[in-house]
């Protein structure tokens, strides 16, 4: 007879989770190791060393700026991700809702713009903003983002709006609401799980950027997180430790976002891509 403390093998569904926990973790395991080491400490990257050299840290924040480029970063994430989660239910809802040829053909032109590679478009576009004088400016930089994060928040929103009975829309025109009553009263409560998926994605998405902000952000002052990380390491030299502290603070914000918001981010994923 077994006993009742014997445990039970682990599961192959078990397993293979573990390995891919694991394996996610693994690069900030090894960032944390360099992070609490000082530059003349040659010992293993996978070895954490005995006494933790917390100074990186705030070396990080002084030295490289890290606080500016925290607010510079939070005041770019926020406003594009807000204009971005907002154009992309407003465009959404009524590609949803009409299905003309125009819609359709609006909704193909969205979804052709989403295979362009991003980069393609650099040159072109830092000589209109160079034209603009948008070059290290919010007003510039919050416009680029929004314009390459909206094609799949629409994209999104608008599967998500499909699954949703139409007859909440008529049975609210019946009762004398507008269709921006019927939008803001009806629509909106119900789209929470997918502008939670927006809002991480698009959220993650600009605050980790480096491709547009090393070009349009040149400014000192304009430097967001991941220029501040770039800071650390140039041809002359660079300081591993205090670059590997300084971006294991960079992920606490969005890592946070995630946790809090992740019991929506599933569902709306699903629904948004799957009618």
């Amino acid at each position: 007879m077994m006993s009742a403390h014997t445990r039970r093998p682990i599961s192959a569904k078990t397993f293979v989770g573990l390995v891919i926990v694991a394996v996610q973790l693994l690069p900030v395991y090894v960032t944390l190791t360099v992070a609490l080491k000082g530059q003349t400490d040659l010992s293993s990257v996978w070895v954490l060393p005995a006494a933790p050299l917390w100074d990186n840290f705030a070396q990080a924040l002084g030295a490289g700026k890290l606080a500016r480029a925290f607010m510079n970063t939070t005041i770019i994430t926020v406003a594009a991700t807000a204009l971005v989660v907002l154009l992309g239910a407003l465009a959404g809802y009524p590609l949803a809702r009409s299905r003309s040829r125009l819609n359709s053909v609006v909704l193909g032109f969205i979804l052709a713009i989403m295979m362009i590679p991003a980069l393609s478009l650099l040159v072109p576009l830092y000589v209109l903003m160079n034209r603009l004088r948008a070059i290290s400016t919010f007003q510039g930089i919050i416009p680029v983002h929004v314009a390459f994060n909206l094609p799949l928040t629409v994209f999104l929103f608008t599967n998500f709006i499909r699954s949703v009975p139409r007859e909440l829309d008529e049975a609210a025109f019946l009762d004398g609401c507008s269709v921006y009553s019927i939008f803001y009263r009806i629509m909106l409560p119900l789209l929470k799980p997918v502008t939670v998926t927006s809002v991480i994605l698009t959220s993650v998405a600009v605050w980790n950027d480096f491709q547009y902000s090393i070009y349009f952000l040149q400014k000192s002052e304009m430097r967001v997180i991941t220029l501040a990380i770039n800071g650390f390491f140039g041809i002359s030299g660079s300081n591993l430790h205090v670059g590997s502290a300084a971006a294991l603070l960079s992920i606490i914000p969005v890592t946070v976002l995630f946790l809090v918001l992740q019991r929506y981010f599933v569902s709306g994923m699903v629904a948004g891509a799957i009618k």
